[in-house]
Formats: structure tokens, sequence, C-alpha cells
């Protein structure tokens, strides 16, 4: 099947919802990466379902992607269909002290809609840059929580179409990850649970991190957040700017200034210029420390 076919096919049962050659610059916070042949946005559950369906009689596996804030999408793009899960997919219940929220919810709606209602222990998510679905896939967290801490179970489908239940003590959380990682899962929504609270002092703390962040990290250039995991017991940024790397550019890819662990885009980094920041940034901290940074990046496509 041509690409084309395959674009028609897809159109057919989401309408309006299938892109062809869709830049990923567009899809991810770096806002950088070439071509996906494909790119999907399903308008709900049913709409994935019936995708995967599609792409399962075809024997094709997508890529699936969330807001495209950890994600490094090589210049020659992506080959292929990438699913990716947004706002079809975003909405938020609260009952009591429980919020569920779907795979595409921004992070900052799932901490404002708990605010509001009053449930506390979900304000570090506040800032972060990301989906419910990539953040409990990559245990994303801040401010010392993270969300091992809040969630209770997630509602996962496999590529069969079939949903299972999984409880957090299943999900094998850990620095930065789970066992969703890599898995052929797709989240579908995460029910989370917090604590009864007074929603200013809630507001009050959200305000302070978003405070904190915007004196410490470069919120004004596009970037992926964090590019290097922390070593144990060592923070990269720091690394990175005891090695002296702050401010090293290729192209238009620099290591901030501000934060040694974001590399920002400039206006017209290229994946490659952004790759050749992170060898060297890489190179100069063992040749200092003797340290290996390892990416929380993930690096997709093709050159």
């Amino acid at each position: 099947m041509s690409k084309a076919e395959l674009f028609s096919a897809l159109n057919a049962i989401l309408p309006g919802r299938v892109f062809l050659d869709e830049p990923m610059s567009r899809h991810t916070t770096w806002r950088i990466g070439g071509p996906a042949d494909i790119l999907v946005e399903p308008d709900g559950v049913d709409g994935l379902t019936a995708l995967i369906a599609l792409l399962q009689a075809w024997k094709l596996t997508p890529l699936i992607i969330g807001n495209g804030s950890n994600l490094l999408v090589r210049d020659g793009g992506i080959r292929g269909v990438v699913v990716k899960i947004g706002r079809g997919l975003g909405g938020i219940k609260i009952t009591g002290a429980v919020v569920t929220a779907g795979a595409g919810a921004a992070l900052g709606a799932l901490a404002a809609a708990a605010r509001d209602a009053g449930v506390g222990g979900l304000a570090f998510a506040a800032g972060i840059p990301g989906t419910v679905g990539g953040a409990v896939v990559m245990n994303a967290g801040a401010h010392g929580s993270s969300m091992r801490d809040v969630v209770q179970e997630v509602l996962v489908m496999d590529y069969s179409g079939c949903c299972t239940r999984l409880p957090a003590a299943a999900l094998d959380f850990g620095y930065r990850t789970s066992c969703l990682k890599g898995a052929p899962l797709i989240v579908l929504e995460a029910t989370c649970r917090g604590g009864l609270q007074d929603p200013a002092a809630i507001r009050r703390e959200m305000e302070g991190y978003q405070a904190k962040r915007r004196a410490t990290q470069p919120l004004t250039r596009p970037s992926a957040g964090s590019v290097f995991r922390n070593p144990p017991g060592r923070a990269a940024g720091q690394l990175i700017e005891q090695a002296g790397a702050k401010g090293m550019r290729s192209g238009d890819a620099q290591v901030s200034t501000l934060h040694g662990n974001f590399i920002i885009n400039l206006g017209a980094a290229t994946a490659r210029d952004v790759l050749d920041l992170i060898r060297r940034v890489q190179d100069l901290v063992y040749d200092r420390f003797g340290a290996t940074l390892t990416l929380e990046v993930q690096i997709l496509g093709e050159d």
C-alpha cells in the first residue's frame, strides 16, 4: 500500500485528523524535526480504537507520541504512521480527592483542575510541558515529587485493541521510567489520588514553583527540558556548568546560559545541531569528571 493510499484509508475513518508529510517540528517543544509520513491525532478513544484496528489489519505498528516535550526528531523525519495522543483524549474528571485524566490532557491543565477542586499533591506538575500519558510512561516529576507519588492506576490499550487497568504497583516506577516505557501499550487515562486542601494554598504552592522555573530555566526559548538524566547523587546541570559548557553552540542550538541541562533552539536549530552539542557536552563532562551523561530525551527518526 502506498503512502497516499494509506492516507486516504485513514482519513476515511478519521476525517480531518490525518496529515500527510507532516513536519514534526510542529509537534515537538524543541520545534525541530523532519516530516512524518503520516501523522494522526485521534478525536477520542473510539477513534483511536478504530485506527489501531485498521493499522493492525495492515500489520503496521504506529509510533505513539504525546506533546513531544521529551523528543528529538531527526531531520529526515519518521517513516510510517505517528499517532499523537492529544486533546481528543484530554478529559479530566474529579471525584473527591480522585482525579482521572485522559492521556492527552496537559499536565498544566491537570494541576489547574486539581487546584480548583481543592485537591493537593499535583501542584508539582504545573510547569511540566507534557501530557498525562507521557508523564506516566516516564514518571515525570519536579520539585521532589513525581507521578509515582500520585498515580493509583492506569488504563492502557494494547495493539489488538484490548484495554486493561494496571495498578500503580504493577508499573515499576523508577527515576524517569516505568515498565510502560517501550512496552506495546498505549496509555488512555490515569487515575491519581491527592489530598483535600485549600485551593488558595495550592495556588500559592504552584506560583512558587512557577517563579522558581522562571528564574532558573530558559522558558522563552524552545527546548525539551532536561536533556540528560542526573547521575546518581549528582546534578547533570551542575556538572555541565562546571565543565564550562554553558553557552556552547552548534548552529542555532545552544546550551542555555541559565540552566546547563537545557539545550535551546535559537530559531533555526536542526536535530544535527542538537546531536552535535549533546556529544560535545558528554565528552566535556566525561573528560572533566569521569561521569557519563545519559539522555533523558528520546531520539527518533532518521537523518
